[in-house]
């Protein structure tokens, strides 16, 4: 698929999130956390800045601690690849209120654009098919991006998503970068009981 033809990422993010209500978001590090932040930054956005391969694993901790919450992963190729066993742990655990989002732009966006697997042929949703997931594909346009976001909400997971993306840069915006600050946000923002 030529270049210009891939989605947006940031456009791509703004979708996912235009109705999250009160969705838990984890992200990967880079440009998925920049993306969620320029989408609208929220107490319940849990940005993992540095901590590559473990978006996936935090997303089903919270996920079965908070089984009547969306819980939302929205990570990058380079991340899922490195935690790829999460998928695995995540079939056999089954949440049905978790999703994971992999935002795919083909390249290592935080070490200089070198090449991911996914570009050489890997397909991560065909990983998730065989591990166990009841719905995982890649999405490579709006009306199917549209259906897995109203996807999102509905309770059928765990469902996995791969998002082809451009490798179009977006200007950096960045959440907070203080980690104690940010758990402690996050955490106070948890035990708000949505409905009060």
């Amino acid at each position: 698929m030529a270049e210009n033809k891939k989605l947006s990422r940031r456009d791509v993010v703004a979708n996912l999130l235009k109705n999250r209500q009160d969705a838990l978001i984890v992200t990967g590090l880079g440009g998925t956390c920049w993306d969620v932040t320029a989408a609208g930054d929220s107490p319940l956005n849990f940005p993992m800045w540095g901590g590559m391969g473990g978006s996936s694993m935090v997303g089903l901790g919270l996920s079965l601690a908070q089984p009547s919450r969306t819980t939302l992963v929205i990570t990058g190729d380079g991340e899922m690849l490195m935690g790829l066993g999460s998928l695995a742990t995540i079939s056999a655990m089954k949440p049905k209120n978790l999703s994971i989002v992999v935002i795919d732009n083909e390249h290592y966006g935080e070490t200089g654009m070198q090449k991911t697997h996914t570009g050489m042929g890997t397909d991560i949703a065909e990983i998730g098919r065989a591990a166990g997931f009841p719905y995982a594909e890649i999405i490579y346009n709006n009306i199917d991006l549209n259906k897995f976001s109203a996807r999102i909400h509905l309770s059928e997971g765990p469902i996995l998503g791969v998002i082809k993306v451009s490798i179009a840069e977006d200007p950096l915006v960045m959440p907070p970068k203080d980690g104690a600050y940010l758990k402690d946000r996050f955490r106070d923002a948890l035990l708000v009981d949505p409905n009060q």
